[in-house]
Formats: C-alpha cells, structure tokens, sequence
C-alpha cells in the first residue's frame, strides 16, 4: 500500500459546516478522520496530501446517536473530528474537494 493510501486511511473527508467555516478564519481546516487516528498520524498525513505545515491539532469525537428506523432502534456511527490550524501563509481550499 502506498504512502499516499494510508493518509487517506486516516483522513476520511473535509467537514464543511458553519462552524468549519469560522474556524477557517483562524487558519484551521476541520476534518472528519478514523476513530483510531492519533494526533502524530493527523499531522504526518494532512502535511503529506496538501504539502502544508501544521501548527497544532485539536480533536473531539462526537458519540453516535441513538435514532429510530422503521421503529427499530438503531445508533449512528461515532465520529472524530481533527481541528487542523495550519502555520501562517499555508492554506488548503476544501472547497475542491480531496
């Protein structure tokens, strides 16, 4: 598996909300990211896809909620979000897309 592969093994996708969006203001991109992604991994693979560099890391993971479907109890997936800030002068446009 190529280097390349297992960055987007621990970047899932760019979360695009109104949050993210004041965050960028701040030099920060927000990520959704593997539940077993550690801080170190986040940073290796966000500087290796987007040739940028990180200043610092924040995460928080979001608990799944418990739903009904068709009356039958479900839970929704976990999620772990990677607040990214990003040095002074790098940007990454998420708007494009990974």
């Amino acid at each position: 598996m190529s280097v390349k592969a297992e960055f987007y093994d621990v970047i899932r996708k760019p979360v695009i909300t109104e949050k993210s969006t004041m965050a960028s203001e701040a030099n920060a991109v927000v990520f959704e990211v593997a539940i077993d992604a550690n801080k170190p991994q986040i940073k290796e693979a966000v500087e290796g896809l987007f040739g940028v560099k990180v200043k610092a890391v924040n995460t928080t993971v979001t608990k799944g909620k418990v739903k009904r479907f068709r009356g039958q109890l479900g839970k929704r997936k976990d999620v772990k979000k990677a607040y990214v800030t990003l040095e002074e002068g790098n940007t990454i446009d998420v708007s494009t897309g990974l």
